[in-house]
């Protein structure tokens, strides 16, 4: 149940043919939705991108380049395609049905069982961008198909440190972190990994990550159901809500904090703090490497 780099894996001919000029061919252009953002840190919680559309070939070709000469918000804007289902909504993003021609190119190394398959997500990041901190609740790889990505890594057991919301963590810089706004950020433990085109990441489930592109970057994320099939919700396209039952208990937590702020301070400090040392008891794992 830790990360891992793979390396030298029957991809398929995908290592070899994936240059700008044969992805801008392959699938021609059909018309993708991507990300567009001024500054190279992404943030999911400010939304600090814009969501556009390009054809598939011309976006290749923007996303490779390091100056635009045509562009959306500035000639050094950065790029970033997630890869998504017809309908977003209701489908599963499977690169064998978005790009079929692409997908005949990649061979997925076989490490879990077919029936367990969930998601192939395709990815390609203009140089410099970087993905904000968080965490997926399926199991995966990250295929690095072209260009060097540095992924830092944190393990599930320093949430309490990564200043959560939701799945994702509000320290963006993290290099610089601002500590005075996230003193506990410190404690931490930081794992690194540099992938190039041709290694493998195996990230396990609920590992916080935080990706740079560090080179025009193509890659695909392959996902798979690691617990057993109804602990998901049905209804997750992204592979990236809670476990059923772990939603459940997040809501019943919340509903005995509301009940809590019937007492007066004192006491709701008091039974807060019970709260706290009953789930350390019962639910913390003591056998955490």
């Amino acid at each position: 149940r830790k990360p891992v780099v793979l390396q030298g894996l029957e991809l398929g001919t995908c290592t070899t043919k994936w240059t700008v000029d044969y992805l801008s061919q392959a699938e021609g252009s059909k018309e993708v939705k991507i990300h567009v953002s001024a500054v190279p840190q992404m943030d999911f919680l400010s939304k600090n991108f814009v969501y556009r559309t390009l054809p598939f070939d011309v976006f290749v070709q923007r996303a490779a380049e390091v100056k635009h000469k045509e562009y959306f918000l500035s000639e050094d804007e950065k790029y970033y395609l997630r890869s998504v289902g017809e309908d977003a909504r209701k489908d599963i993003a499977d690169i064998r049905k978005e790009f079929p021609v692409l997908a005949e190119d990649v061979q997925i190394p076989e490490y879990f069982e077919k029936e367990r398959f969930f998601s192939s997500v395709f990815r390609i990041s203009s140089a410099g961008l970087q993905l904000w901190t968080h965490y997926d609740v399926m199991d995966n790889f990250l295929i690095q198909v072209r260009g060097k990505k540095r992924v830092v890594l944190y393990s599930p057991r320093d949430a309490p440190y990564l200043y959560l919301s939701g799945t994702k963590s509000e320290v963006l810089d993290v290099d610089n972190p601002d500590l005075e706004k996230y003193p506990l950020f410190v404690k931490a433990k930081r794992y690194q990994c540099f992938l190039e085109a041709g290694d493998v990441l195996f990230i396990p489930a609920l590992w916080f990550h935080n990706v740079i592109s560090e080179e025009f970057g193509v890659a695909l994320n392959v996902f798979w159901k690691h617990l057993p099939a109804e602990s998901y919700d049905k209804s997750d396209t992204y592979g990236n809500k809670d476990p059923t039952a772990a939603s459940r208990a997040i809501q019943i937590l919340d509903r005995a904090l509301k009940t809590l702020e019937e007492l007066p301070e004192e006491y709701r400090d008091f039974y807060a703090r019970r709260m706290v040392l009953r789930i350390q008891e019962k639910a913390y794992r003591n056998d955490y490497g």
